[in-house]
């Protein structure tokens, strides 16, 4: 094994030292969102409908190639600030973020009730038999079932809610040269909770994918806590070794330690390479007002072959789907 040489092999100090991952936009641009939100709005399109042909953004081309290049290619983070949210209906806003997001890949299924926007706020559910996005609670360093994870901040937490990021190839990196035994011990398959999410034709109530893997010279990064953890309460699903528990164990103190805090403003358009990047949530207290409730808008993206992943990953990084899924764009959840 290794290290792998690889743009997204960031470090803490090279987010916090610069603004280059951050994408500001002008006022032309801001303009230029809002007239193709207007056009879809003549149209009578849902959202779900919007493509990239008909949310047309000449005078951001150039921009969105070259962030697109960064998710797959650089860094594979970036964020866009500056989308107005304030004053905007929720269909308009909506609207906006996925017309954005049209150009850098294909929303894909979410959840089991086939939500192409989701909704990451609080609705009252219990970690413990739910997906931690429909909680407040802390959710540990993880990847999302898609190429490209996408979020705009609506409102932010009271307090808490903290997100970080940190780079999987860079904490493949640090573990092969703490203890290479341990980094082997990640690059063996896990099983993983589907958390009942099970495609039509297939009965297992699990994946099986391995933390660190490679494939046509690409690395590619998983998670190691809840679908793990779940996992293990599954029926005839094997323990985990000792020596697997031990590598999980450090996969998660170097992620912390390795990560980065996004502050997150309203209006801020986030998104992320699922598979070099790693991402968590701390808890986080509400406000009590309805309104003020932290609320993002989440996409997930595929970008089909844009970065070749292992064929056990590829199959589930294309959204959630099950019999009877139908997709939708709901504006709002809870």
């Amino acid at each position: 094994m290794q290290p792998v040489v690889d743009p997204a092999a960031w470090h803490a100090e090279d987010v916090t030292g610069s603004e280059a991952w951050i994408y500001t936009l002008s006022g032309s641009e801001i303009a230029e969102i809002e007239a193709a939100v207007a056009a879809a709005e003549s149209r009578g399109a849902d959202i779900k409908d919007i493509a990239r042909d008909g949310f047309v953004l000449p005078g951001m081309a150039r921009a969105l190639a070259a962030i697109r290049d960064e998710l797959m290619d650089g860094r594979g983070f970036a964020m866009i600030r500056g989308l107005p949210v304030a004053g905007r209906s929720r269909a308009q806003t909506a609207a906006a973020f996925w017309g954005v997001g049209a150009h850098l890949g294909e929303a894909v299924s979410q959840n089991a009730q086939g939500h192409l926007l989701g909704h990451v706020k609080d609705i009252g559910e219990d970690y413990a038999r739910a997906r931690g996005y429909m909680t407040n609670a802390h959710m540990g360093f993880h990847n999302d079932q898609c190429d490209v994870l996408a979020l705009l901040c609506l409102h932010p937490a009271k307090s808490g809610g903290d997100h970080r990021i940190c780079s999987s190839v860079t904490l493949y990196n640090e573990m092969l040269k703490r203890r290479p035994d341990l980094a082997e011990a990640l690059t063996w398959k896990f099983y993983r909770s589907r958390s009942g999410e099970i495609p039509p034709g297939e009965t297992e109530p699990y994946v099986r994918q391995a933390a660190f893997s490679f494939h046509e010279g690409y690395f590619c990064g998983r998670g190691v806590s809840a679908a793990i953890e779940k996992g293990q309460k599954l029926p005839g699903v094997p323990p985990l070794t000792e020596t697997q528990r031990e590598a999980t164990a450090m996969w998660k103190a170097l992620a912390a330690e390795l990560s980065v805090e996004i502050e997150f403003q309203p209006g801020d358009m986030f998104f992320l390479q699922n598979h070099v990047t790693l991402h968590s949530r701390g808890e986080y207290e509400d406000w009590p007002e309805p309104e003020r409730k932290r609320h993002l808008l989440r996409l997930w993206l595929t970008t089909r072959g844009a970065r070749p992943v292992p064929p056990e990953i590829d199959r589930y990084s294309h959204g959630i789907v099950i019999e009877g899924t139908r997709p939708t764009a709901p504006l709002d959840v809870g």
